[in-house]
């Protein structure tokens, strides 16, 4: 597959994630968030396993597969969506979405340390650009808040999803990511809820009393967003990396954005459109986009010329 359909289906994601934000607000209005994202991540795992006979990728990992897998459980489904949960109610969205912005930065960071690939210089101007644009956004919305526990949090959410891209991207070598992305569902939505009974006790028994158009926009979020977004977006780190992959999701705030004008009537303020620009450049220096389309450009000029 072509980079730029990998580059396309990263986009697509972005605006599932994106969407989804409204929907995991509303859904949040009737179940508090550890037995939700419990029940929402058990649903994607049953999606993608329904979906994976179809892709005809099935089997039983490895055990050194099996330890890739727990690990990428523990830190991309346990960890993350906990601390995320967690964090989110203890700390304004706008100090939210500008830790969460740095997501990029922390990938192209870490792959550096840890892999030894370091991105190219115009990549690294793709990425502060990213990042400028994302704050650009978020503090459209207000000024952010004093430093709190609950930024801790969301620090300790995006750095934990930040290594299990390093793991995914490792594993995919032997193991097919959106198989992967099936096991670690499974498993991790069964250590959410063990959590959830502690720390929810009897908020199962919410899901008897919620309106019909909860279970709309719970299927929605659990299969299209969870469900397929992940199985895709965790494909594309195996075949892109996880340094130009993580760069798209500098897309998922502005997006967010977008829809929650259009769900939850917010309004949009030339600042956001600055930031809507400062992302797209960012996304595109900072994936290698840009140096593909000027690299491929330069190569039929000169077929060209020797013609």
């Amino acid at each position: 597959m072509s980079m730029w359909k990998i580059y396309a289906i990263l986009v697509g994601v972005m605006i599932t994630w994106g969407l989804n934000v409204p929907l995991l607000k509303y859904l949040l209005l009737y179940i508090d968030p550890v037995t939700m994202t419990t029940f929402r991540i058990f649903l994607a795992g049953l999606t993608v396993f329904a979906i994976i006979p179809f892709l005809k990728i099935f089997r039983l990992p490895t055990r050194r597969e099996w330890l890739f897998i727990v690990a990428g459980a523990l830190l991309n489904v346990v960890l993350h969506h906990y601390f995320l949960t967690m964090g989110l109610a203890r700390t304004s969205g706008s100090n939210a979405g500008l830790i969460l912005g740095t997501g990029p930065v922390l990938t192209a960071v870490l792959v550096s340390v840890i892999l030894r690939n370091f991105p190219s210089r115009i990549q690294w101007l793709g990425l502060a650009l990213g990042l400028a644009g994302v704050s650009s956004v978020v503090l459209a919305g207000g000024e952010t808040e004093s430093f709190s526990l609950g930024d801790v949090f969301i620090f300790i959410a995006i750095l934990v999803q930040v290594y299990s891209f390093i793991i995914i991207a490792q594993i995919s070598k032997t193991l097919d990511p959106r198989l992967m992305t099936a096991y670690m569902f499974i498993i991790g939505s069964i250590v959410l809820f063990f959590i959830g009974l502690v720390q929810e006790p009897g908020e199962i028994k919410a899901f008897a009393s919620v309106p019909p158009i909860f279970w709309l926009a719970f299927a929605a979020s659990g299969v299209v967003a969870t469900a397929i977004g992940h199985m895709l977006y965790n494909y594309s780190v195996g075949i892109a990396g996880p340094s130009k992959a993580a760069i798209f999701i500098n897309f998922n705030t502005m997006f967010s954005l977008i829809g929650s004008a259009v769900l939850l009537g917010e309004s949009i303020t030339i600042r956001h459109y600055i930031g809507l620009i400062l992302i797209v450049g960012g996304v595109l220096l900072g994936s290698g986009a840009a140096e593909d389309l000027w690299k491929s450009r330069q190569l039929a000029k000169a077929k060209k010329e020797i013609e």
